[in-house]
């Protein structure tokens, strides 16, 4: 298993995909934080509203993570290289856990990025403005450490989704589909399931960084939902994976 781990690890850090998402993660990042923050003045010097400014951190650092964790399956089935891994692992599910557990460590330093930067980029554009901030430093540690989690975690869902899936294009645009509109859709209660969106896994990830407390789930029960979910898809791909041939 060290061996399989060192290898997803020099594949994380050599190939380009993984800068690239970084990059970009970064870049939306701060301007998101910086357009949200260009909102009217009043609505802005809510406590609640200041901590879903910041917490666009984690919503991104959690949605480039994800798809870091899909591409890191995916891409070796569209380009092939997924063939001479398994040659050297016959074990399919070691190789999946391995891309698991790098994926959560590469996970952890998007979120971990995303929240500090989401943090710096409201605390200077708020400042400018001169609107006073509500948040205290056990706020801003939540939602630094807790987008870390929420990352890392939803990381393990991507690789699971890109085992089940396979396919780069699906997985990707599944992945975009689901975290940016229908889990929105849901939240809105236009299709009558009322609060059962917070338990979903974009939302239960919001819940982990402490935004939203009457509407998401407390930090405290987002957690392990988020595990939850984390295990059984990353579970459902390896088993995928073991059972189905090559193509």
């Amino acid at each position: 298993m060290r061996r399989q781990l060192r290898s997803e690890l020099f594949k994380q850090r050599s190939t380009r995909t993984m800068l690239g998402l970084f990059a970009t993660m970064i870049g939306l990042v701060a301007l998101a934080v910086v357009l949200h923050s260009l909102l009217p003045i009043e609505p802005l010097q809510r406590h609640d509203n200041q901590l879903t400014i910041l917490g666009r951190g984690e919503f991104l650092g959690a949605l480039f993570a994800t798809l870091l964790g899909a591409l890191s399956v995916t891409t070796e089935f569209r380009h092939g290289t997924i063939r001479p891994t398994l040659l050297v692992t016959p074990l399919r599910g070691r190789v999946i856990w391995a891309k698991v557990t790098t994926s959560v460590l590469a996970g952890a330093g998007f979120g971990l990025v995303a929240g500090a930067v989401a943090v710096a980029a409201g605390l200077v554009t708020l400042g400018a403005r001169g609107i006073d901030l509500t948040l205290d430093a056990a706020d801003y540690s939540l939602l630094v450490a807790g987008s870390a989690v929420a990352a890392a975690l939803m990381s393990a869902v991507g690789v699971g989704v890109g085992s089940l899936v396979r396919h780069q294009v699906p997985a990707v645009v599944g992945i975009c589909g689901w975290l940016l509109f229908v889990e929105g859709l849901l939240a809105g209660d236009l299709v009558g399931l009322g609060g059962v969106f917070k338990f979903l896994p974009g939302s239960a990830a919001s819940g982990i960084t402490g935004q939203q407390p009457d509407v998401l789930l407390a930090p405290v029960v987002a957690l392990p939902v988020l595990i939850a979910y984390a295990l059984a898809v990353a579970a459902a791909g390896a088993w995928a994976t073991s059972q189905r041939d090559v193509g």
